[in-house]
């Protein structure tokens, strides 16, 4: 599968592997002959090459990692300099490529510029909500300004993440939802057999929470919900990833605690996340502001284990209000407890409905979150903004 051209250029900011850059890596499997520019070394540069990509990595890109999402101008100014190189790295890479798709904030600044200058189209995948939760005023008006001037079309994961876009200023018509997709294989072990692999706790309910450690993924509300529910063991996979090492000690400040110190365990990046979580009685994604999409959430119900989400952005529209998982008001570890509560009472009394409630989010998955669905998509708009449908 793959658009009509053979120039594609993907840009991203990052090195590093989250979210974004799990669903590009899934992208470019559509797109062998594509190319793509990266900010920074690291595993993404090395996973696009294997997948076949020519890449190049930007001899600059590194400084900007203190660039956050909302940095103001006394940030960003001194950085002037090494924009300015990398933009010029970025503008010869562009003028080889028919279409520019940027797939990180930081990639479509500067690419919309590049693209405008070599008159190349440009779609943007909005992995973030542009709201005033994770963007500044500044960051949000130049993002926007930059889309409706520049960008063909905008991908959006999900109705919250483009309502955000055209409340931040964005326009409507350039909007596109394409749900992300997952790529997930059961295994067919039990959860004993699994915990006993994974050297996890065997006689305890694992409540998992599966994302990098950072203030708005909400790890600490989950550790002061832990006090209240002494029966529960939670387990942490992720690291911190964009200047977030302060808040990831924050968190092992506060699991020391007497109370959940043997049941907080922290076990930094990992690999097999996919074990690991059907591993789990319970998953957890306790994001305190609003969502854009959350993988994890469609990675849980694929794993076919319940799920109990804050009540954030995409995550409503994910387990259609309750549907498919738990939801609970953001913030609020007194919520997250008394969700965990009648989880573990309707797994009591009624264990049917649960396992057919997990079935029922597991096919829905399926159905609308798979890899080959996000590619025709992306496939037939690239098409389309190329002129070649």
């Amino acid at each position: 599968m793959g658009c009509g051209m053979t120039r594609l250029l993907f840009a991203s900011h990052s090195g590093a592997i989250s979210g974004a850059e799990r669903v590009l890596l899934d992208i470019v499997t559509a797109f062998p002959q594509a190319s793509a520019f990266v900010f920074e070394n690291g595993d993404l540069p090395a996973r696009l090459q294997a997948a076949g990509l020519v890449v190049h990595v930007s001899s600059h890109g590194q400084t900007l990692a203190e660039a956050r999402r909302d940095s103001g101008l006394t940030t960003l100014l001194p950085m002037m300099s090494t924009l300015l190189r990398i933009m010029a790295e970025l503008v010869r890479s562009v003028g080889k490529a028919e279409l520019v798709y940027a797939n990180s904030q930081k990639a479509f600044t500067l690419a919309a510029l590049a693209s405008g200058m070599r008159r190349r189209k440009l779609v943007w995948h909005l992995h973030d909500i542009l709201s005033p939760a994770h963007f500044g005023k500044l960051q949000r008006l130049l993002q926007t300004r930059l889309a409706n001037a520049f960008a063909d079309r905008v991908i959006v994961p999900s109705t919250a993440t483009g309502q955000a876009f055209i409340e931040a200023g964005g326009r409507r018509d350039l909007v596109t939802i394409v749900p992300n997709g997952v790529r997930r294989v059961r295994d067919m072990r039990s959860k004993a057999e699994l915990r006993s692999l994974l050297g996890l706790p065997q006689d305890r309910k694992l409540a998992g929470v599966f994302s990098r450690l950072s203030p708005w993924k909400g790890q600490h509300i989950v550790l002061e919900a832990l006090t209240q529910v002494p029966d529960v063991t939670a387990i942490f996979a992720g690291s911190a990833l964009f200047g977030e090492h302060d808040y990831a000690q924050s968190l092992r400040e506060q699991a020391s605690d007497p109370r959940i110190a043997d049941r907080a365990i922290f076990l930094g990046q990992r690999s097999d996340v996919d074990l690991l979580m059907q591993a789990m009685d319970v998953v957890i994604h306790p994001s305190i502001d609003p969502e854009p999409f959350g993988l994890t959430l469609v990675e849980a119900m694929l794993a076919g284990v319940s799920l109990l989400a804050s009540d954030a952005g995409a995550s409503s529209e994910i387990l259609a209000n309750g549907r498919y998982g738990r939801l609970f008001a953001p913030g609020d570890a007194g919520a997250l407890v008394n969700a965990l509560n009648d989880e573990w009472i309707s797994r009591r009394h009624h264990p049917a409905d649960a396992d057919a409630r997990i079935e029922l989010a597991r096919q829905h998955a399926l159905d609308v979150y798979s890899v080959e669905r996000m590619n025709a998509s992306i496939a037939g708009i690239l098409d389309a903004v190329s002129g070649k449908a």
